[in-house]
């Protein structure tokens, strides 16, 4: 059972406003590479035909869809356009669209009901360069805002950086640390956040795990061995398993959950870097092959530009 909540959408116009433009301008580049090509390629056309499609197609591969998302919406259309239900650019445009977000939804889960019987255990993954730890702080930050008591597991114990950094996050935002030294064994860290947090009444453990390169068999298993110590240690857990990844990494990224996926049960994303890359297309290829949501999306640097991720939003700021 997921743990995961969105928060009320019940915000002023303004607010909502002010959120949908800085979506728009994190997202430009890849607005410019998805969108921006496509109206390129039916731009001075009245009508679609045979040539058209094809230059669509290439259009969509060269966009970051990838091959598997590329052939799905191109089989869509020229389903349409066989049944005479697609003749214009704009039919076309709105299709593709349409595509788009039947990938992203498609993905998404409803909001699960919460457990407030034991502390709900979240073990952030990725590779190094992604913002893991980062992201994290700025989870704490915003869970701590939101009045739940939460704990920060340092069990990346091969990075001093990486403890130090979460111990400045800790800090600002008023959150419990739990760490250890360096080279210790982050089973052992992680079996003493989580008695901690149970002894303290946490609502919340983020686990913060060492970066690891995907293709790296023996890492990738001392996770899946930190998923059993947290299972023995509170039922259920990880509630939550989440994976980074880092936009300006294209379709490695997807590669990236592939890898992930076998080891960890991933069940969510959290895409960063959204904002200095034209590769936002990734989203799609990922949510359609392993049918998980995106979590949150990072569209800046600052603590509220780490943003619960709706689908609507995404392809509204990218087609309007």
């Amino acid at each position: 059972m997921l743990f995961f909540k969105k928060s009320s959408r019940e915000e002023t116009p303004e607010k909502k406003a002010g959120l949908f433009e800085r979506m728009k301008k994190a997202l430009s580049a890849t607005k410019e590479n998805l969108v921006g090509k496509i109206e390129a390629a039916l731009g001075g056309i009245s009508a679609i035909d045979e040539n058209t499609l094809d230059e669509l197609e290439g259009t969509l591969l060269g966009a970051d869809l990838g091959v598997a998302v590329t052939e799905s919406i191109m089989t869509a259309i020229r389903a349409q356009y066989k049944k005479g239900q697609l003749k214009t650019p704009d039919d076309a445009k709105n299709e593709i669209r349409n595509q788009l977000m039947a990938i992203l939804s498609a993905g998404a889960s409803g909001d699960a009901p919460e457990d407030e019987t034991s502390t709900q255990v979240w073990m952030i993954v990725g590779v190094n360069g992604t913002g893991k730890t980062t992201t994290v702080g700025k989870l704490a930050a915003r869970f701590a805002g939101e009045g739940r008591k939460t704990l920060v597991c340092a069990a990346d114990t091969f990075r001093p950086a990486a403890i130090e950094q979460l111990a400045v996050w800790a800090e600002r935002s008023g959150t419990e640390l739990i760490k250890s030294k360096i080279g210790a064994d982050p089973s052992a860290v992680l079996h003493d956040a989580l008695a901690a947090a149970g002894a303290r009444g946490c609502d919340l453990a983020l686990i913060d795990t060492a970066g690891r390169l995907h293709t790296k068999s023996n890492l990738m298993q001392e996770l899946e061995k930190m998923r059993r110590v947290a299972g023995r240690k509170i039922p259920g857990a990880p509630h939550e398993t989440l994976l980074v990844v880092d936009a300006t990494t294209g379709q490695n990224g997807l590669n990236q959950a592939r890898e992930f996926m076998k080891y960890t049960g991933i069940t969510g994303l959290i895409v960063t870097k959204l904002d200095g890359t034209a590769k936002g297309g990734v989203l799609f290829g990922i949510c359609r092959e392993l049918n998980i949501p995106v979590r949150y999306i990072g569209i800046g640097e600052a603590i509220e530009d780490l943003v619960e991720f709706y689908p609507e939003d995404f392809i509204n700021s990218l087609f309007r």
